[in-house]
Parts: C-alpha cells; sequence; structure tokens
C-alpha cells in the first residue's frame, strides 16, 4: 500500500491539490470576502448528537456514501472518513477543506440557515473545523452499497486488492469516537470480508481500545496500522497541535497493539522544516518506534495548501517567526517542498530506517510486499 501518491492530471501548477486528490480553491479566491446570500427558503436543521463544555457540537450528517474511490480521489487508494472536522486541532492540517465542502453542500440542501452557515465556517472560513464536527452516523448502511461497489472494481479475477485508507482527512479515533464508535464499526464490518488491504492513520491511543476487532480483520486480510507522531518533544507538540494526545501516550498505544500482534508502525507526517527535521529530533522518533515494537517508520514533508496556510503561517509567524521568510519562499507557488529538499529529507530518512532496522522505502511507500493471497471473495453481503 502507498500513501500520498498522487496520479497526474491536467490542472495549474500552482492550484493547491488535497492530499485526497480533489481541487481546492486558490488564492484569490479564499481572499474573497465572507458573503451570505439571505435565503427565503424553509431550513430542515441537523440534528445535534452532542456538545462539550466549551463549545465544540457534534452534528449529525446522512451520508449516502462513505467510501471514496481512486477515480474520485485521484490517489491509488480508496478512502474512508467517518468524521468531519476533527477537535484534534493540528495546525498543518489539510483536511479543513473537506469540512468546509459539507458546511457548503448542507447550506445549499437547506440543511444550515444562513446564521448557521457563518457559525459552521468561522471568521476565515476554517475555524469551525475544529468545533463543529460532523458525524456520519448510522453509516453502516451506505458502507454496504459502497463494498459492492469496491468489489465491482477489482473485476472478476483474482488479484491484490486496492488499499481502502481509513483516516485520511480526519483522525477516526479523535474524541468523537468515544461515545459514536462509528470505527469500531467499520471495522467489525470489514472484518467479515476476505482479501482486504487496510491502512488506519491515527493520531489517537483510543485505537487500541479495538485492538480484538483489528486481530479479527488481520486474520482474513492485509492490515497496517499507522500511528501519527511529529515529535517526541511534549512542548513542540503543544505549539503545533492543540489538542492532540502528548507522544508518551501514542508511543504506549503503539507498543499494546505491538505486543498483541497487530501490525503497526509510525508515520511521521508532516515534518516540518527547520522545526522537526533535525537529525535529533528524528532520531529521537526512530529510536522511540524501534522501542514499542514498530514494523516501519515513514516520513513525509509538509505539505502548504492554501487553507493549511491560512492556519499554519500566524501560527509559525507567533512561534517562530524566524522561520516566515523561510517558509514563504520555499513554498511559494508551490503546496508541496521545494524538490531539493523533499530529495535530501528522503535520503536522511532512508538513513535513519536502515541503521534503525526498519524497511527501507522510498517516500510514503508503507508495504514491503504482500502477506495474503488476492481477494478472492468478500464475506457477508
Amino acid at each position: 500500500m502507498r500513501l500520498g501518491e498522487v496520479r497526474v492530471v491536467k490542472h495549474d501548477a500552482t492550484t493547491p491539490r488535497r492530499y485526497d486528490g480533489q481541487s481546492t480553491p486558490g488564492p484569490r479566491q479564499l481572499a474573497l470576502p465572507l458573503a451570505v446570500v439571505t435565503s427565503s427558503r424553509r431550513c430542515v436543521a441537523l440534528p445535534i448528537l452532542d456538545e462539550r463544555l466549551r463549545g465544540t457540537k457534534f452534528v449529525s450528517l446522512e451520508a449516502k456514501s462513505v467510501l471514496n474511490s481512486p477515480l474520485q480521489t485521484g490517489v491509488d487508494f480508496w478512502s474512508l472518513n467517518p468524521y468531519i472536522g476533527c477537535e484534534f486541532g493540528c495546525t498543518y492540517c489539510y483536511a479543513r477543506y473537506a469540512h468546509r465542502y459539507a458546511v457548503e453542500r448542507a447550506h445549499d440542501a437547506g440543511r444550515l440557515s444562513d446564521e448557521e452557515f457563518v457559525e459552521f465556517r468561522g471568521p476565515h472560513g476554517w475555524e469551525a473545523f475544529e468545533q463543529r464536527v460532523f458525524v456520519k452516523h448510522q453509516l453502516l448502511g451506505a458502507l454496504e452499497g459502497d463494498l459492492r461497489r469496491y468489489w465491482r472494481s477489482l473485476g472478476p479475477t483474482a488479484r491484490p486488492a486496492t488499499p481502502i485508507v481509513i483516516g485520511t482527512a480526519t483522525d477516526p479515533y479523535q474524541p468523537a469516537e468515544r461515545r459514536f464508535r462509528l470505527t469500531r464499526g467499520i471495522l467489525e464490518r470489514l472484518a467479515r470480508c476476505e482479501g482486504l488491504n487496510i491502512g488506519i492513520i491515527t493520531k489517537s491511543p483510543l485505537i487500541a481500545r479495538d485492538t480484538d476487532v483489528l486481530l479479527r480483520l488481520q486474520e482474513r486480510s492485509d492490515l497496517e496500522v499507522h500511528i501519527s507522531l511529529t515529535t517526541v518533544d511534549v512542548a513542540l507538540i503543544r505549539q503545533v497541535e492543540a489538542r492532540s494526545p502528548i507522544p508518551a501516550v501514542r508511543l504506549r498505544a503503539l507498543k499494546r497493539l505491538a505486543d498483541a500482534g497487530v501490525r503497526v508502525g509510525l508515520i511521521v507526517a508532516p515534518v516540518l522544516p527547520g522545526i522537526t527535521d533535525d537529525l535529533p529530533h528524528l532520531e529521537a522518533l526512530f529510536q522511540a518506534a524501534r522501542e514499542a515494537g514498530a514494523r516501519f517508520v515513514h516520513a513525509g514533508p509538509l505539505r502548504l495548501y492554501s487553507a493549511v496556510r491560512d492556519r499554519f503561517l500566524p501560527m509559525l509567524e507567533e512561534q517562530f517567526p524566524h522561520l516566515v521568510a523561510r517558509y514563504r519562499r520555499a513554498y511559494e507557488g508551490r503546496s508541496g517542498a521545494p524538490r531539493d529538499y523533499a530529495r535530501a529529507l528522503a535520503a536522511r530518512i532512508q538513513k535513519l530506517q536502515a541503521r534503525f532496522g526498519f524497511p527501507v522505502k522510498e517516500g510514503m511507500a508503507d508495504r514491503c510486499g504482500r502477506r495474503l493471497a488476492p481477494a478472492q471473495q468478500e464475506l457477508g453481503l
């Protein structure tokens, strides 16, 4: 399975692209003031499922489809995200556009009033991503139809299954999962299948709660769990990730999964230039991963899409003002890291992979080879 590989499509070089392959508005569009056209239509409100004391609301969102194909996203795997929005509040998160699109669609469909539309966007169009979390309530019905579509896409001949990656946009084990248990429900359904290729990406130790179903899934399908961690420095984590779990807690979850026999490793993404890309930072991560029993470590540099700039650059100006000019030069007219920097980082990561005894791979390729036979049948449909 390869994470982060995007298919080549025809678009302007300065047009930012999301990790899931969809186009995002350029700078001129983002500069437009947020205007709301008053509507006289009757609004059928979205149900509020829960609300936290600090103001976060969890909003029910009916999903007709939850599994996005490579043709839809432009990446080489199917993606699945049970939640839209995330309380962790990472400043480098690119998924704020997914929330923006969901808000706009809900408003267009008459599910959000004009006043709620402003509330669900925030002053700059992205703040509510952390405080208005959409919950794809009762998504298992939609997943059934999606799985039939997925199996049809593989064709009649036996061949390796296209990966399904859970958590490509927002964390599937964010705090909302403690109550709503959508991710566990998805895994229980997938555990009834055979010959799948599943990846999970999360920052949360809550994934260890589901060790039992992960082991069942792993018996019939390929599975890799990626624990996301950018640094073991707690103070630094708090500067760039507002409410994410501390490093020690994530590493304990990794160890717990590894000790249980789950194939699990560390994903260091994004590596932040001038902040977490130095050798001591990376060595500490690799050492911690090895001590926790990780099977692999992968890393990739920051992608500075327009939506990320709106959140990330103000943090940079406040916490790392000496780096602001460097970032603006490096990412001027592009969302990806400069080619020379990306090559140098990849070489550093490969040396560390070899030194600490992990598989050496290029970029975000995270699989050394399939361990199970190609998909032959799907159970339980």
